[in-house]
């Protein structure tokens, strides 16, 4: 018997189809022969890129981490912005705002095979992003992402995260923060204590706690949260990154085991806010059909119970 679940704070609803359930290990993915072609992120191919904004050097001057536009951007920089309206129902504008790549590691190495210092060094060039980018005129959020695998929306196989930073609000984000507004208090904090000693936690340090949300949206979903109100990566310290970090490779070594494709992506509080800030793991080991795009119920075969259990090594 499935079981409709809703969001901690959101009205969405998700559907767990305890019927079509599966054990972890049948959602494994077996390795494909990858197709040999250029590495256009790979050092020596620089020239193939944009022009480089940023990069971050080893002691022996060889870069670790190299941030560019995106060749085929979804947003641009325009000096005409403006929202324009020409009656009730037709509003339009430039596509405003700046789109990057981050490539993480030199090599052919993915994200989940990173020592945690590598991962410490590609969430600051996060932060460091962010916060740059926020100071253009007319930026309302800067989305952080990451897409691994061809079912998640990358072409490239050389480990990359991306950002685009945009004259809109991200909508997800606002949703969150409208539905905030129904408390006296930070639901996300209680919600934090209550999944650290739940069936549905994953991973737990001093800092960050990782869990399977209760009306998980995508099979193996992990929500990763600071256990302290933090609102945005500036205001971790470093302890904080690498406790982050920790807790970040787990989820994605245990993703490893089942070499499936995944996005994640950042949730932080725009200036202004007080959202408390968290990392969603999404991966992608199921094709939504007709239902959810109708109805925006989302079924699911993976009880976030059993997930979670995965995630500890107990499945």
């Amino acid at each position: 018997m499935g079981e409709l679940r809703k969001d901690y704070i959101l009205d969405k609803w998700v559907v767990i189809a305890a019927v079509r359930s599966k054990r972890p290990l049948e959602f494994k993915v077996k390795p494909v022969k990858k197709a040999k072609g250029k590495d256009y992120f790979a050092p020596g191919n620089e020239s193939m890129t944009p022009p480089e904004i940023y990069r971050l050097e080893d002691d022996k001057g060889k870069w670790k981490i190299r941030v560019f536009p995106n060749k085929f951007p979804a947003e641009i920089l325009s000096e005409d912005y403006k929202v324009e309206n020409h009656n009730k129902y037709f509003t339009f504008s430039p596509s405003y705002g700046k789109h990057e790549v981050i490539v993480e590691t030199p090599d052919n190495r993915q994200l989940w095979d990173l020592s945690a210092q590598e991962y410490v060094d590609v969430l600051k060039t996060y932060s460091m992003r962010i916060e740059e980018l926020e100071k253009l005129p007319h930026i309302k959020y800067v989305s952080v992402f990451k897409n691994h695998g061809l079912e998640a929306g990358t072409s490239i196989v050389h480990s990359h995260s991306q950002l685009i930073a945009s004259g809109l609000m991200n909508n997800n984000v606002l949703e969150k923060i409208q539905a905030l507004k129904n408390f006296d208090s930070c639901p996300y904090c209680e919600i934090v204590d209550i999944e650290k000693a739940s069936h549905r936690r994953c991973f737990e340090n001093d800092t960050f706690a990782a869990f399977c949300p209760y009306a998980s949206r995508f099979n193996f979903e992990v929500c990763v949260f600071p256990k302290s109100h933090i609102k945005r990566l500036s205001e971790l310290d470093e302890k904080g990154y690498h406790d982050f970090a920790d807790i970040m490779l787990k989820v994605l070594k245990k993703l490893k085991e089942l070499n499936v494709p995944y996005n994640y992506y950042l949730h932080y509080s725009p200036k202004g806010e007080d959202m408390h800030m968290h990392m969603i793991i999404t991966p992608r080991v199921s094709v939504r059909a007709g239902f959810e795009f109708s109805s925006d119920i989302v079924i699911t075969m993976m009880q976030p119970e059993n997930a979670a259990k995965f995630y500890r090594g107990e499945e």
